[in-house]
């Protein structure tokens, strides 16, 4: 099969470095976009005068039935035509004869990638914005239901203060807010077309990049031709968002993992986002979670891989830059299949109210609220501290709790006490009082969920 730019060329390469030099492994996957972008540029080409329209029309429909061929699965690759834009365009020819060759004209395959890969990023970023709003609702919905059962918060790993649920659910929620907004603000870079930058320094051939990106419908061109084909930024600005939101559904894969231990008994996943041992019988693994927080491993060298690529690159467009595919394409798979077992681990576990509000009993998690009392009483906050860590000493060398201790006992380490103190005392008390801006007691996060929701798009606003 002859090589499209062949011309110049004496001698073939051995196949086996025809099959390390070429990208249609893995490139077709911009087979649609490839074609939407040709069909664009076929167009353009006949507007402008170029192309004649006879000819304009010749080429769209071949590149029409082409499209309806591969979204059929019907296309076949070559590695020997090296990558998708060569195959497509030797298919054509085969197509509709030599006028295929026309569609070539005026552009080059380093301003036609480009232009595949801001369009692919397109849609998917637009997905995974989908994907993240529905996972906030099911955070919604989970913490509405949740507003008022208490568990212990955490630092260090260690029991700090009782907190409710909802509160700790809402936590992510905001976070998923910040990946979302940056995926928005990453869709600005990416809607920019490079089409018609040719190899890197335009086109003799009077194009009109305004209207081939109008009907890609691109907000802009990019202004310089060498900064259009060798710009990556768009693509890494994504690997660097997809990593801040798998280190996100890590964190929250991890306390999934902790909660449905023995040890905490927190929730129960549902048996569809839950394996077995093959050995153990009783086993019931988190394996979901677990994958979801070992894939985030290889977004983040998807991330390092295209930027270590990147960083001794000389303008404008190199071979190296093929490496730009395959980390992109992992990426996107990785976070669009997160996404989608998150939403339904979340929906689908059960919570085990009472075992987390008996958590909040045994442990010294109210300490604070002991502290707080003297300190409004009228003693110096750290005088208050250092009385409640006494206490807290004496309560570990006697194994009791703080509630536990008698009216007596607590006189004894300071006359300030009174008989409200066991009301404040209670775990549940203590998350209810907590009623500043941003943080757990119950009338903050109905207020918060309230505003959650205003952040929450609708479907055609995600569109």
């Amino acid at each position: 099969m002859k090589k499209l730019w062949g011309g110049r060329f004496t001698k073939s390469a051995e196949e086996w470095v025809d099959e390390f030099g070429a990208s249609i492994s893995f490139d077709q996957e911009l087979v649609l976009e490839d074609i939407e972008g040709s069909i664009a540029h076929v167009a353009m080409l006949s507007k402008t005068g170029i192309l004649s329209v006879e000819d304009g029309e010749k080429i769209k429909a071949g590149l029409l039935t082409l499209k309806k061929q591969a979204e059929n699965d019907e296309l076949t690759f070559s590695v020997k035509l090296e990558d998708i834009h060569l195959n497509l365009e030797s298919q054509l020819t085969d197509l509709i004869g030599p006028v295929g060759g026309k569609l070539h004209t005026g552009r080059s395959r380093n301003d036609q990638v480009a232009t595949d890969m801001h369009l692919y990023l397109r849609r998917q970023v637009k997905l995974i914005v989908e994907l993240l709003n529905e996972l906030q609702v099911v955070l919604l919905e989970k913490a509405e239901s949740h507003i008022e059962t208490v568990m212990p918060g955490y630092t260090h790993l260690q029991r700090a203060q009782p907190i409710s649920f909802a509160h700790h659910l809402m936590a992510y929620f905001w976070m998923f807010e910040r990946d979302k907004q940056r995926y928005q603000e990453n869709l600005k870079r990416i809607n920019v077309s490079p089409l018609g930058a040719g190899a890197l320094a335009g086109t003799t051939f009077p194009i009109d990049r305004a209207y081939s990106a109008d009907l890609l419908t691109f907000d802009s061109i990019y202004e310089n031709s060498m900064d259009a084909v060798s710009d990556r930024d768009f693509i890494l600005e994504f690997l660097s968002t997809s990593s801040i939101l798998m280190m996100h559904l890590s964190r929250f894969s991890e306390e999934i993992i902790l909660w449905s231990s023995q040890e905490f008994k927190f929730i129960d996943l549902d048996d569809s986002f839950s394996t077995g041992s093959s050995i153990m019988p009783q086993k019931k693994n988190p394996d979901m979670a677990e994958l979801i927080r070992g894939k985030t491993g290889r977004v983040y060298g998807n991330l390092m891989g295209l930027l270590t690529v990147l960083k001794g690159l000389p303008l404008s467009y190199n071979k190296d830059m093929q490496e730009d595919k395959e980390g992109m394409f992992d990426t996107v798979k990785t976070v669009v299949g997160s996404l989608r077992i998150f939403a339904g681990m979340i929906q689908t576990m059960k919570v085990n109210e009472q075992g987390m509000e008996q958590a909040t009993k045994n442990d010294f998690s109210n300490a604070t609220e002991l502290a707080d009392y003297l300190s409004d009483k009228g003693m110096p906050f750290r005088e208050a501290h250092e009385v409640v860590g006494k206490l807290v000493l004496y309560c570990v060398n006697k194994n009791c709790y703080l509630q536990d201790l008698s009216m007596k006992e607590l006189k004894e380490a300071s006359n300030l006490f009174e008989d409200d103190i066991y009301h404040v005392l209670n775990p549940r008390t203590a998350v209810e009082r907590r009623n500043s801006a941003g943080g757990t007691g119950f009338k903050q996060i109905e207020q918060a969920i309230e505003k959650a929701k205003l952040c929450v798009l609708e479907k055609e606003e995600v569109k």
